[in-house]
Order: structure tokens, then sequence, then C-alpha cells
């Protein structure tokens, strides 16, 4: 049975369109301009896939005025590679995007203060030296969540996953929107892993890239500047056409380009049950108006669920995410930029560092405000043991100062953030080129025993909810040993104190005053019982190492 399938076109200025595809030969089919600025045209179809572009006189000016040219749609959910056609599904005389089943809706998902995400690039993530089979698409992260789970992690950070140009690359040139990347599977394998994400308790936010775009992008191709800038505002810090949020279209009264990304937006937490975005490149976007709208248009889509909105804002600053800042947190690169250069001994600052470990210093409210990691995907932020080798620092001393990060990366306010390979030492320079993780490392001792450190701090903050609040108090510091130390507590009776040494002497004997309850503490990293007596406590502190005191 055929039945009447509607495409259309958003086109308001153009002056003529027409459709192509497989079911027409190729041959053009003329498209009607209603008064919405939408060029419309039905065809009879019968269920089935099938491909096909528009023809469009192009308003953008590289191109001769007028002038004719093939544009794929700007909605199109799928791309095929290499002809770069768009694909449509017809199901029972319907559009569809595929035919997945959602199994795991009903699972209760963490809320955001209790966050640890695992930020990972799909194509990368699973694969290596030792794997004779050559992985990297959804369904391979799948067969790893359960290594996800045992680490601790229930929130996956996934690098753009919107169809770009060729088979490789980190994602931020999207050409497609609404179409996912084909070289990593269909969209009902990206479901089936989002699904599986829920089924363990595992929120999954999406890199979203709505700053720019690619070039050859259908937008740029139909009208450039109805929706992007004619030319970039800050030429240092472009990566392709930019939207133009502040463009207003009085005779539709409509902001195009935020018509089109609310569109994106509300796509991807409707057909992918996504749990929050983190926003590329919030700086260059330079529009408050826009990101509060745009933040509020995807919560009230979420609905009920957990939906966290975070800025990639660089250099990070409060007014992004406080009372009325648009979003619900922000990268927190201060700390980044702060914690590596004392655990790489290049500086000791200490109303720095306590800068970075407590937010509020810096103006930010609370928890959720700042995403902390000790490095991201970002280019320049190599991984931490490249930094330290090219100090010449290697081995168990590496691996000592890495584990000092760690602790402060999960005990400091806010939700904390590793870029996938990070728990257990992987070395490899960042790459845009393909650079698959060594699982193999996993089979050395430091590698593994950073793994389980790892695993047992992402422990301790869910088994310790001091470290899910915003209250934290510096009670001891030493400028001249390089001692800092500090105590997080709930209304709970829940207590963490941190005691960090940033030098290389090993302090034997060391008294720390004003310890914060007299009685017998833990000591996690060592598992062993302290007791604390006239608000001093007397301990062994290595160097470059970090104590971490949970009340009994």
């Amino acid at each position: 049975m055929a039945a009447p399938i509607e495409f259309a076109l958003f086109a308001p200025y153009n002056e003529g369109v027409s459709l192509i595809g497989s079911f027409s030969n190729w041959e053009d089919i003329p498209m009607e301009k209603d008064e919405q600025g939408y060029f419309r045209t039905s065809v009879e179809l019968e269920d089935g896939i099938y491909k096909y572009k528009f023809r469009v006189q192009s308003k953008s000016w590289f191109f001769e005025p007028d002038q004719w040219v093939e544009v794929n749609d700007p909605y199109a959910t799928d791309i095929e590679d290499p002809t770069q056609n768009c694909v449509v599904r017809i199901k029972d005389g319907k559009q569809i995007v595929d035919t997945y089943v959602w199994m795991h809706d009903d699972k209760p998902l963490p809320p955001d203060h209790e966050l640890v995400i695992y930020e990972m690039h799909v194509g990368d993530f699973s694969g290596g030296e030792d794997d004779p089979y050559p992985r990297g698409n959804y369904q391979h992260v799948i067969e790893k969540l359960d290594y996800l789970v045992e680490l601790g992690i229930n929130a996956i950070e996934l690098m753009p996953i919107k169809e770009y140009p060729g088979d490789y690359s980190w994602g931020y040139n999207p050409r497609y929107f609404f179409a996912t990347e084909s070289s990593y599977g269909s969209t009902d394998e990206l479901k089936h892993l989002i699904d599986e994400c829920h089924g363990k308790g595992i929120r999954v936010i999406m890199d979203g890239i709505y700053n720019h775009s690619e070039s050859e992008s259908p937008l740029t191709q139909i009208d450039h500047d109805y929706w992007y800038h004619n030319s970039p505002r800050d030429p240092d810090n472009n990566w392709g056409p930019e939207f133009n949020y502040e463009h207003y279209d009085e005779n539709l009264e409509t902001y195009p380009a935020r018509k089109f990304i609310g569109d994106v937006v509300r796509f991807w937490i409707t057909e992918y049950h996504i749990d929050g975005i983190r926003y590329d490149a919030a700086r260059q976007i330079a529009n408050y108006d826009f990101m509060h709208w745009i933040v509020q248009e995807a919560k009230k889509t979420a609905g009920a669920k957990p939906f966290y909105n975070i800025a990639e804002y660089i250099p990070d600053n409060p007014s992004i995410t406080n009372v009325d800042g648009p979003m619900d947190g922000c990268w927190h690169d201060s700390f980044y930029h702060t914690v590596k250069p004392h655990i790489c001994g290049e500086m000791f600052e200490l109303e720095s560092l306590k800068d970075v470990i407590d937010c509020k210093r810096q103006g930010y409210l609370g928890t959720t405000n700042v995403v902390n990691y000790l490095t991201n995907h970002d280019h320049d932020h190599e991984r931490l043991m490249v930094d330290l080798a090219n100090l010449e620092i290697f081995d168990e001393e590496a691996f000592k100062r890495i584990k000092l990060g760690a602790v402060l990366l999960m005990t400091a306010v806010g939700i904390p953030l590793l870029w996938m390979g990070e728990e257990f030492g992987e070395y490899q320079p960042k790459s845009i080129e393909s650079r698959k993780i060594d699982w193999q490392l996993l089979g050395n001792d430091h590698n593994r025993g950073l793994w389980d450190y790892y695993k047992g701090l992402i422990g301790l903050r869910k088994n310790n909810n001091a470290l899910y609040t915003e209250n934290i108090n510096f009670f001891f510091e030493d400028a001249d040993a390089k001692v800092l130390a500090y105590v997080r507590w709930n209304d709970e009776g829940s207590r963490v104190a941190v005691v960090a040494n940033f030098s290389d002497n090993f302090l034997a004997g060391y008294t720390l005053s004003n310890f914060p309850e007299n009685g017998i503490w833990h000591e996690w990293t060592g598992n062993y019982e302290v007791e604390a007596n006239d608000n001093n406590l007397t301990i062994d502190l290595g160097g470059y190492e970090a104590k971490v005191f949970v009340w009994q």
C-alpha cells in the first residue's frame, strides 16, 4: 500500500526548490512554497528505504545569484556514506528513524550531584594493539559497559556522534545535526547502547556542537547568512560557519538559528533519550539569551528525568552557571590548570589550590556548577602521564603523583570527569588520528593499581555522601612544608578529611593541628585506623602523597 509522504524544506527567501530521489529516478519533483516559508510536496511511497536530496536556488553569497545547487535535507536522520544522499525509511505509511523498542526507560538514574562522568570517543574506546578485530562501534562500547560499572562510572559523555565527513573524526565538524555517525553503527545500535547504559544506571551525556557547523552543512548552501554570521566574529577561535542567534526574521517572527538548534535538541532528547548535553564552545556562542532558552527547551523535553546542561566555557567563569547564568554547570578548566602544575612540581600556591578545590571561592554556587578533570579530549590538554614524562618523572613516581591528583579530583567540590584510559594511566599522546586505548596496560601492576585506586575513590564518594555536598573547610595549611588539609562533611554525620603533601619530602611524625574531630578515623589509602587527640593528628606523610581519613 502506497501512502502520501510529505517532504518539506524551510527556505523562506529562496526562489525555487525541487525534490529528487530514488523514487523519481532522480528527476525533479517541483515543490510549492507556503506562507511559513516551507517548500512542500507529497510523494506516494510504499513501505521501504529511499534516497533523496533537494535542488535549491541558493541565496548563499559564494554561489552565483539563484544558482541551482543540490543540498541534503538539514533534518535528514540518516546520511548514506559515501554517496552523501539522505536516507528516508517508510513503515506503515509514515517516516521513521528505525524500529527500536526501548527496554529500560523505567530504570532510576542518578541525580546530577552524584555523577562520575567518563568522557569517551566511540571510535577509540574499544579495540587496541592486542585486539584482532577492528572495533570502534556502538556495540563494542556495550561490550565494555560492565567494565565501567565495576569502575563505578554512572555517566558517559560521548564525544560528538553526529554525521561528519569521512570515517574518522573527533566530531567537532558536524555536517548533519539529526543524523548519527554511520561509521559507528546504525541508529538502532546507538539506541541500544543508550538503553543498555540506562539498564545499568548510567546516564548518557551528548557533546553538542551548536556554535558552528562544517562548511558544507546544508544550511550554509541554502542561504548562508540567514542562519549564520557572515564572517567569523573571533577569527582566532573559528571552526566553521557560526550560527547567528541574534538574527530575527520579522516577517516570520522567528529566530532562524534558534529554531533549528531547538529542533535539534528536542529531537535528540525525544528520539535518543539522552540525559544531558555538553555545549561545545559556549563562550564563542556568546548569547546567554539563546542559552537560557535552549536549556529550558531541553529540560521541558526531558520532563521528569534528570537532565544536566554543561557549558564548555573556557576560561571558566561562574556567570555561565550561577543564578542568572543559563547552564547547570561548566567545565572547570581552572581546576586542571592549577592542579596539574602542582602535581608536576612546577608551582605551589596555597590560595590557588584552595580556589579550585572549593569552587565557591571563585564565585560558583555549588557542587553541580563545576565539572572537574585532570585531563580531557582537548588538544591543549595532554595526558598527565605525558606531562610527567616530559619532566622526566616516570614509573612509580609518576603513578604516585597521578594518585595525588586522583584524590583531589574525587574529593574537591564538584562533579569529577575522567577521560577514557586515564583511570589506568594511558600514556599515548592525544591525536586527531585514530589512537585506540592500549588495554594491555591493565596487565601491568602499576596500571592495575591505579585502576583499583580510582575504583576505590569512586566508591568512597558513593559511600560518603559528604563528597556530594558543597561543604568544605581548609583546616590546616603549612606553606613551608607544602601541606594542605581539608574536610568535607554532610548533615548526616559523614566526614572525609584529606591531607596532601605537594613536596618531595617525606614528613615523618608530622602533626596536623585543628583536626576536625577527636576519635578514631579510618585512613583509606593504607587501610588502617588512627586516633586524633586534642584536635591533633600525627602521621607519616610521603612526598607527593595524599591521605584520606574517613570518620568512623
